[in-house]
């Protein structure tokens, strides 16, 4: 008992109380074994602790804060205490549920925890609660602190100077000058070369493109801040500004294309919200080409196609330097396709420049994108998608341009340029329309909509393209709203047949795909 010194939490209790802080726990070590930090010269037969609300953790690095300690747990859920032996290099942390202590072993079981980047060791206590005087002025701020700023409320003057003295594990993320689309994942595999990133919540604000990004550690955060600030992630374009939050903890309900929690993967997608194939991080990761440079906290240009993989969401083809902005769709109805409407659907995703229907393969078509991102970007969303009842197949083309006819030669209207049309999404750089790039949904986003057309005119009108109106929903300005249909596939159709309507009075209504539902 010769460790009782050590306790750096004012604790002032007889050695019968103290010895539950050097009684054996789980994992093979014990609070009595940290003057060797872990070595194994006491040969400790130890069973395994069930699972408990109180946390042992081992080998802190000498100049760990509490602070830094709580903020271990924060990810999980409250914090109720904590008790440091910082000779020993230990402490104690309790959690407010035995639900949120097993979340976070099993979490940290794979991936594992840093503090001032040296890795500690994290296992059950035997003992269900902490039993610590509460008269430790400073630790209890620093509780009421985190426990304030969680629950969303004001900490007091002396709680706020406590968690003051560490910095937060939440960044805060303004992407300015975002002429490609930045993605969660994207942003996951940058930060996370600087510590473990547990969550991340994207939004748009004053038509820019946030995120709040949290670390395991706030040390992981000023190292990220201190790199990345000011870098940008494409060539010339999407800068990084980057602050602290004044969150310690993000909630995240979903796990989609908007938000993630990796330290929860049962959480659902939410309503009508894709959740993600594959992480862009993981099937770029052997191409040092396509994404982020191995160096930590060196940003090096995405290459186009990689980008759009990233923007889509998912991954279709690994894009090749060089390659072309041509398409090839296949397995169409060649008794209902047009130029026209191809040009309309893909060119949701991009400025479509040709559009060539093979003369001799009806069913097939070349459809050239203005550069190999949007051709991808394309490409992700719409193979395997239906038009005109048909499961359409996208790939990526041989051919570098599209041929137009020879002067003078009849092709049936099957070939069109659309080089100068004025209905082009993305003419205009770091457009926001960048930022509402969706796949294809059930749901449609109108906008540009007369004061005067109601409710019940967009949706006779959206009936009579074909399909039934499910649910329909003006914005506060009534010049956009939501319409939704009962499949992707009457959407698709519908968005082909009234993007661009002309509503009278020579405005044209705008259709798109949204994220939403209603």
């Amino acid at each position: 008992m010769d460790g009782i010194g050590d306790v750096a939490v004012g604790v002032k209790r007889g050695s019968d109380e103290l010895s539950m802080y050097s009684s054996p726990t789980s994992g093979g070590s014990s609070a009595s074994d940290g003057a060797s930090n872990g070595s194994d010269s006491k040969k400790l037969r130890v069973e395994e602790a069930p699972p408990s609300r109180v946390l042992h953790i081992r080998k802190l690095p000498n100049e760990a804060s509490e602070t830094e300690v709580i903020a271990l747990g924060l990810p999980f859920g409250k914090v109720t205490n904590i008790l440091t032996l910082k000779g020993k290099n230990q402490a104690f942390l309790e959690m407010s549920t035995e639900e949120a202590a097993i979340t976070m072993v099993n979490y940290y079981t794979t991936v594992n925890p840093h503090i001032r980047n040296v890795p500690v060791f994290i296992q059950y206590s035997n003992h269900k609660e902490l039993k610590t005087d509460a008269g430790n002025q400073r630790t209890q701020a620093m509780l009421q602190a985190v426990s304030a700023v969680q629950s969303g409320g004001s900490p007091s003057a002396d709680a706020q100077e406590a968690l003051a003295a560490a910095s937060s594990p939440v960044l805060r993320i303004i992407i300015d000058n975002m002429f490609y689309p930045v993605t969660l994942d994207v942003l996951q595999q940058i930060f996370s070369k600087f510590g473990t990133v547990m969550k991340i919540i994207t939004f748009t604000k004053n038509n820019q493109f946030q995120a709040l990004l949290q670390f395991s550690d706030p040390v992981n955060a000023q190292q990220a801040k201190l790199a990345l600030d000011g870098q940008n992630i494409y060539n010339s374009c999407c800068t990084l500004r980057i602050d602290f939050s004044k969150l310690v903890n993000l909630n995240v309900k979903y796990n989609n294309d908007k938000s993630r929690d990796y330290t929860r993967p049962e959480l659902p997608a939410g309503d009508g919200q894709p959740s993600l194939e594959c992480t862009v991080a993981h099937a770029f990761s052997k191409d040092s080409n396509s994404l982020l440079g191995k160096i930590p906290g060196a940003l090096n240009p995405l290459s186009a196609a990689a980008a759009a993989a990233a923007a889509a969401g998912r991954v279709a083809l690994a894009g090749q330097p060089g390659s072309s902005g041509v398409l090839l769709v296949s397995n169409l109805n060649e008794e209902m396709v047009a130029p026209q409407s191809l040009f309309t659907l893909f060119g949701v995703y991009g400025d479509v420049q040709r559009v060539k229907i093979l003369y001799n393969k009806k069913d097939s078509a070349l459809i050239q994108m203005s550069d190999a991102n949007q051709a991808q970007l394309a490409m992700s969303h719409l193979n395997g998608q239906k038009m005109y009842g048909k499961i359409i197949r996208v790939t990526l083309s041989k051919h570098q341009t599209v041929a137009l006819p020879r002067d003078g030669l009849d092709d049936q209207g099957l070939t069109k340029d659309f080089a100068n049309s004025p209905l082009h999404r993305f003419k205009k750089p770091g457009s926001k329309n960048f930022q509402n790039i969706f796949p294809p949904s059930a749901t449609l986003h109108l906008s540009n909509v007369p004061q005067d057309v109601t409710e019940e005119d967009l949706r006779l009108l959206f009936q009579n393209a074909g399909g039934t109106v499910k649910a329909f929903k003006f914005f506060q300005d009534r010049k956009m709203a939501l319409l939704q249909m009962t499949m992707a596939e009457e959407a698709i159709q519908a968005l082909i047949d009234l993007h661009n309507y002309n509503m009278g009075g020579n405005q044209h209504l705008r259709v798109s795909f949204s994220k939403s539902t209603i």
